[in-house]
Formats: structure tokens, C-alpha cells, sequence
């Protein structure tokens, strides 16, 4: 396992890029909303996706970080410069918290899911998962609130494409509010 930060210092490629977000508290959304914009990058990153290839990083692009207070997965909404979602990456996390310098992290559970706009879902990084308890690295109840929150997320909030697009925009308006933590 190991630490994320919200301000993704793991991708190299951000030249440039500027971090805001704050903690909110609504009666539909308990937890960290954050904002990234990346001005600038080195290299525009891409992923394939079936016959076809999505920027998910490059100059003038905006992520959204969404994690839900005393849950275990945080959802990454990549946007390209017209604010239109190209992927949602969504980690399962062991616990989450807020650095010295008031970025919030997660620890990260190996296991990942992939959204594309058409609406399909593809599990990621099962196999990272799979070694990692095959070598002890994680217990039985870590690998199993990793796969039971992914089950969840698709069962539930992900079983609706457009619902889930609608939910994450609906967040990402209440980051509009001037006062930021970080």
C-alpha cells in the first residue's frame, strides 16, 4: 500500500498546475472535494481504451477529486479543456487523512475501477491486489473491503451512467464557494 496524495505528486508529467479544495458537509456529501488544474504538462498521457485512445492528462485539463468522508475509495474525474469527463478512476482505500500541510491522502487498496463515458466499468489492478494478499501485505479484511466496495460502487452508484455523471457534476458545483483548504 501506499500514500496518495490529492495534489497526485506521482504524476510527473504536471508541469504546471494549480490546487484547491475544501472539506464539505451537505446532507447528500460528507467529505474532501478538490480541484486540480493542470496548466501545463511535459507529455500528454493517454490511455488505450478498446480501438480507441483518451487523453486522461494534458495542458489545460481538470481533475476532480472526490472522497467521501469515512468511506474507502476515492473517485478521480479526468476533464479534458472543455470540462468534459474523458475517465473516472476510481481507487479502493485502506484510510484516508490530511498531511501536515493540510492535503488530504488516502491509502491506497491496489484496486482500482475504471468509468468511461459509454457507461462501462472495468476492474483494474485486480492482479496488484491478488499479490499483495498472496504475500501478506495486506490482511483478509483489507482484501475483502477492497473487493466488497467495488462490488458496492457498481452495483450502486455506478449502475447508472448517467446518474453517476449527474452526481459528480452536482459536487463539483459545490467547490464554487470561495473558502478553500488547500
Amino acid at each position: 500500500m501506499y500514500k496518495c496524495r490529492l495534489v497526485y505528486d506521482e504524476w510527473k508529467c504536471m508541469k504546471s498546475k494549480e490546487q484547491k479544495g475544501k472539506f464539505i458537509e451537505t446532507d447528500n456529501f460528507v467529505g474532501y472535494i478538490g480541484d486540480l488544474r493542470i496548466h501545463e504538462v511535459s507529455e500528454k498521457q493517454i490511455w488505450k481504451y478498446r480501438d480507441k485512445e483518451i487523453i486522461v492528462c494534458d495542458n489545460q485539463y481538470r481533475w476532480l477529486s472526490i472522497m467521501p468522508k469515512d468511506d474507502f475509495y476515492c473517485i478521480t474525474v479526468m476533464m479534458n479543456q472543455l470540462n468534459e469527463i474523458q475517465v473516472c478512476y476510481i481507487d479502493m482505500i485502506e484510510s484516508q487523512g490530511i498531511d501536515e500541510d493540510g492535503i488530504p491522502y488516502f491509502i491506497d487498496l491496489y484496486l482500482d475501477l475504471v468509468v468511461y463515458p459509454t457507461g462501462e466499468v472495468i476492474v483494474d489492478d485486480r492482479d496488484e491486489l491478488e499479490e499483495a494478499f498472496n504475500q501478506k501485505e495486506i490482511s483478509d479484511e483489507q482484501y475483502e473491503r477492497a473487493i466488497k466496495t467495488a462490488q458496492k460502487l457498481q452495483h450502486d452508484m455506478l449502475n447508472d451512467y448517467c446518474m453517476f455523471e449527474k452526481r459528480i457534476l452536482e459536487l463539483r458545483t459545490l467547490l464554487d464557494i470561495k473558502e478553500y483548504l488547500f
